[in-house]
């Protein structure tokens, strides 16, 4: 059980690590707001209270691992990073620039401490399952997380590796899926209808839990029944809303890719930084 004083410290992170993304995309005039901010309770979660890391010893054998599959959501990824430790904020604002170490999609060639270079949709949980797979093999002691878009689902490479990960039952490898209800061209029912959601990957042979993924009660609880479960992987549905957090961006497809104007970045800061949640 988490106690308040961890939540309000938890709420705190996301609100600055909310700042941080719509500040960076606004700066860099191009990016993907509203999957950032869908994601960002789910990727504080990990990196301020469940995931085992050093920012001193970024590298540590047994650190968990992090894969952002959803990789055009990096926004949020940079953010944890900057307030972890692991990169100056400064650095930030060359978010999308040539040559820069944060790239528009996770780049392990230009960011090294990332674990895997990803934005290609649908190949971020087979490259969990690899990490996790290997970690069996050599007794080491980390789970690894994947976290994915739920238009991302749409991948057969995701289902590919669905079916994998419960025929090897892995059981230190959790998915989460941020299930925000939007992709690029739409809404996910419109596209390519994704239910019943749960019940696919229950038939893969996965543990399944849904939950709030704005609610950091019901994330962390997931994290740590994910963590009990033993014989088969386990997914984390988190339902979430799209661009959360600003008003005018929740649910809002055109800001899937598209970033905030200086007047609209403005906007934003404040609404966040006058937000009680």
């Amino acid at each position: 059980m988490i106690d308040n004083a961890k939540i309000k410290h938890l709420k705190e992170k996301a609100k600055i690590i909310r700042k941080l993304i719509v500040k960076m995309i606004g700066e860099a005039g191009s990016g993907h707001p509203g999957g950032s901010l869908s994601a960002t309770e789910i990727v504080t979660s990990l990196y301020f209270h469940t995931m085992k890391h050093n920012p001193d010893n970024p590298k540590m054998e047994d650190r968990d691992r992090f894969v952002l599959s959803k990789g055009h959501g990096c926004p949020v990824l940079y953010a944890a990073y900057a307030e972890a430790g692991y990169i100056s904020k400064e650095s930030l604002w060359s978010l999308r620039l040539l040559n820069s170490p944060l790239q528009g999609h996770p780049d392990k060639r230009f960011l090294p401490i990332l674990e895997a270079s990803t934005g290609s949709l649908g190949q971020g949980l087979s490259i969990g399952l690899g990490m996790a797979l290997g970690a069996r093999l050599n007794k080491d002691d980390f789970y690894t997380y994947v976290l994915l878009g739920d238009g991302e689902c749409d991948e057969g490479q995701v289902w590919e590796a669905a079916m994998a990960a419960a025929h090897f039952q892995v059981d230190n490898l959790i998915a989460i899926v941020d299930k925000n209800k939007q992709q690029l061209d739409g809404w996910t029912k419109d596209i390519m209808g994704l239910e019943p959601f749960g019940e696919k990957w229950k038939s893969f042979g996965w543990e399944v839990k849904e939950i709030d993924g704005h609610n950091f009660s019901e994330i962390i609880s997931a994290f740590e029944e994910a963590k009990k479960t033993k014989g088969k992987p386990f997914v984390i549905i988190a339902h979430t809303i799209k661009g959360k957090g600003v008003s005018f961006m929740e649910n809002n497809l055109d800001f899937h890719g598209a970033a905030p104007t200086k007047e609209e970045t403005e906007r934003a800061l404040k609404e966040i930084e006058e937000s009680n949640s």
